[in-house]
């Protein structure tokens, strides 16, 4: 579903402030695979995603999803294939719309635009029963304006406005980093069960090396923007904090000094 042949990124190229943010990465995921993603400030997590998502070009390599090259189409056209959610609970929705309008315009994502503008009463059936599975009382607040529900909640609706469409690809880009522990492990579950029920291959970067190993069903570790650790099935299964430090320290040679991933 995704290939990642040696790309690299370098911002400010030539310059004091110079950083290579990916250095001929290499990624290859299967339909429906679960990947957290995990490293320290600076390791490339978010650059990858963003190349990706194509909101900036690459240097060199080739970005593949579902077998289409996508590496010089720009970001809006390949919106068709990916769900994306944000590290802030503000981005993703329209404050001043309701949450029937927020999923409509998610369910029209790609599709031609008409002069009839509506949702039908089979659409708001569809929109209650999606929102019911979140269990956070969202169905029966179908006109409520998105501005004034709490920030998980968005979270939680982002997600469900994401996946709507059942992307080729979903790309969670710390979207609990925002939230106080219970409602991230609110929205973790809800994330789960999203992605085990439609079958989404789907890339979590996430702060939090414990969440990082209980969710999903491969993780990757990256530092100075390559990948360095793959761990995947019964290992990752047999994980612990302790053992994923240890493994960092062997396989990049540093010691992984982000307190907020190891304590999360």
């Amino acid at each position: 579903m995704l290939d990642l042949i040696n790309v690299s990124k370098t911002f400010n190229e030539g310059t004091i402030n110079e950083k290579k943010a990916l250095t001929g990465l290499n990624l290859h995921i299967e339909e429906g695979e679960f990947v957290t993603v995990i490293g320290g400030n600076g390791a490339g997590k978010s650059t990858m995603l963003n190349a990706i998502a194509g909101v900036w070009p690459v240097d060199t390599g080739t970005i593949t999803i579902d077998g289409t090259d996508v590496t010089g189409i720009p970001d809006y056209k390949r919106a068709a294939l990916i769900g994306r959610v944000f590290q802030d609970p503000m981005t993703g929705t329209a404050s001043a719309l309701g949450i029937d309008e927020n999923l409509a315009l998610a369910g029209r994502r790609g599709k031609s635009r008409r002069l009839k503008w509506g949702i039908s009463s089979k659409q708001r059936e569809e929109y209650r029963n999606r929102l019911a599975e979140l269990n956070l009382g969202l169905e029966d607040r179908l006109t409520a304006k998105v501005g004034i529900l709490s920030g998980g909640q968005r979270q939680a609706l982002t997600l469900l406005m994401a996946t709507l469409q059942k992307p080729k690809l979903l790309l969670l880009d710390e979207h609990t980093a925002a939230l106080d522990p219970k409602t991230a492990a609110t929205v973790l579950d809800t994330t789960e069960k999203i992605v085990n029920k439609d079958h989404l291959t789907t890339l979590m970067i996430t702060h939090n090396m414990h969440d990082a190993i209980v969710h999903g069903n491969r993780l990757i570790m990256m530092n100075n923007g390559k990948i360095i650790l793959d761990i995947k099935g019964e290992a990752k299964k047999k994980l612990t904090v302790k053992d994923l430090l240890g493994e960092f320290e062997k396989a990049s040679g540093e010691e992984f000094t982000s307190d907020k991933a190891i304590l999360g």
